[in-house]
């Protein structure tokens, strides 16, 4: 079943998909208090049927959902187009925050949370949206970034290793290329969320850590070097070979 909450002040569509009615309610008044258009669905297969017929601009999506969970509801989603999606999730384990990055989340938050901070991390999120379309408009002329087995195409988005494609997110994609941009520098965590994610603050610092966990599992733990309380920097796999 699909209700709404619906407020014409502003284009922006968010979806909430949240079977907790309480909690669901909640948060698309406050979603609509923004002047944002909220909609929301009990589970994930309505998630997946109203996201191909509302085109949302944002995804707010709990992991536990009846008749179809949260993970394969957003690997459907962003399957179909891509769209920024918010994992909700009521274990603050890291393990399950990676597997929700995995499948194609941008961002997630543990319950309980403020009402103040959800709104945050949706205007990041949209602010991020339009960003990306600035930086691929930007990037139409960049020649690649040639690591020997790994190539990252910025012009396609496209990344290969060793020949074969690697299916990034969007912000994975955005997160590897802001590295491999200045191989072997160490860019601190919130460098990162100003390049990646336009935060202007520290909030997400373990966002970024999830984030590179996602990369490393898919192109392997030495590519992402960690500076202990500093930030991140790319290592290239053949380094003599780069442009």
């Amino acid at each position: 079943m699909i209700n709404n909450s619906m407020s014409p002040a502003k284009p922006h569509t968010i979806l909430v998909v949240e079977d907790e009615p309480t909690l669901a309610t909640a948060i698309a008044q406050r979603l609509t208090a923004e002047g944002w258009t909220a909609r929301v669905a009990s589970d994930g297969a309505s998630a997946v049927q109203a996201a191909a017929q509302l085109r949302p601009q944002l995804v707010i999506m709990d992991i536990m959902l009846p008749v179809m969970d949260g993970l394969e509801a957003t690997k459907r989603i962003v399957a179909e187009r891509p769209v920024p999606v918010l994992i909700l999730t009521a274990r603050d384990d890291e393990a399950d925050k990676v597997i929700g990055l995995g499948a194609g989340a941008d961002d997630y938050m543990t319950k309980p949370f403020s009402m103040r901070e959800l709104i945050a991390r949706c205007k990041a999120l949209l602010r991020r949206v339009e960003r990306a379309k600035v930086i691929a408009k930007n990037s139409e002329n960049e020649k690649l970034l040639d690591f020997g087995s790994l190539i990252i195409d910025p012009a396609q988005r496209i990344v290969t290793m060793d020949g074969e494609q690697v299916h990034l997110t969007p912000t994975e994609f955005d997160l590897l290329a802001t590295l491999a941009r200045k191989p072997k520098s160490v860019l601190t965590r919130e460098k990162l969320l100003e390049e990646v994610w336009d935060w202007v603050d520290a909030s997400g610092t373990r966002t970024v850590d999830s984030h590179v966990k996602a990369l490393r599992h898919k192109l392997g733990s030495e590519m992402i070097r960690t500076v202990h309380g500093v930030g991140y920097a790319f290592e290239p796999p053949e380094a003599d070979t780069a442009n």
